[in-house]
């Protein structure tokens, strides 16, 4: 397995409960491959460099994670159909 981070954002709108549904499916994903998180940081709302569909604030999530690299293409897919997620960036840790 690999390290890897994993950054998203949220859109703005999405309300308490169901932000946190998302990350739990996120983590949930990452389990289910027999991958491992190893910490989430959640920062919150966050202003945008530039807007992403008409919106200037977005809530950003941070995954560090240890993964297979073969589910990385899964994970990105899985993020890409997501509705709430605006933009996901996965990188590998370097060690």
């Amino acid at each position: 397995m690999r390290s890897y981070e994993l950054m998203f954002i949220v859109h703005p709108e999405v309300d308490e409960p169901a932000f946190n549904e998302l990350v739990e499916k996120v983590k949930g994903w990452i389990t289910d491959s027999g991958g491992q998180v190893d910490n989430v940081d959640l920062w919150g709302k966050r202003r945008l460099a530039y807007p992403i569909q008409k919106q200037i604030e977005g809530q950003y999530v941070l995954f560090n994670t240890q993964i297979e690299p073969t589910y990385c293409s899964e994970l990105e897919r899985n993020l890409g159909l997501q509705e709430p997620v605006m933009r996901y960036l996965l990188t590998s840790e370097i060690e």
